[in-house]
C-alpha cells in the first residue's frame, strides 16, 4: 500500500509544480525566466521519481498491468 500513497503524492507534486510554472509565467510576463526554469527541473525530477516507483512496483511485483474490473470479467469468463 505504501507504493500507491508514494506515486499518489509524486503525482500530486507534478500536477503542483504545473501550476506555479503556470503561475510564474501569468504573474512575471516572460521576464521571470529563472523561476520557470525552477519549477520545470522540479516537474522533471519529480516526474522522474514518478516514472521510477511505478517501474519499481511493476518489477517488485506491488503493482500490475490491468484494471481492477478486467479480473471481475476474467473470473466469470473461466467459468464457463
Amino acid at each position: 500500500m505504501g507504493i500507491k500513497i508514494a506515486i499518489v503524492i509524486l503525482f500530486i507534486g507534478v500536477v503542483i509544480s504545473l501550476f506555479t510554472g503556470l503561475t510564474f509565467l501569468v504573474k512575471d510576463q516572460g521576464d521571470g525566466k529563472k523561476r520557470q526554469w525552477y519549477a520545470l527541473g522540479a516537474r522533471v525530477v519529480l516526474t522522474a521519481s514518478l516514472l521510477g516507483t511505478i517501474f519499481y512496483g511493476i518489477q517488485s511485483g506491488k503493482l500490475q498491468f490491468g484494471a481492477p474490473w478486467d479480473a471481475y470479467k476474467n473470473e466469470s469468463e473461466v467459468g464457463r
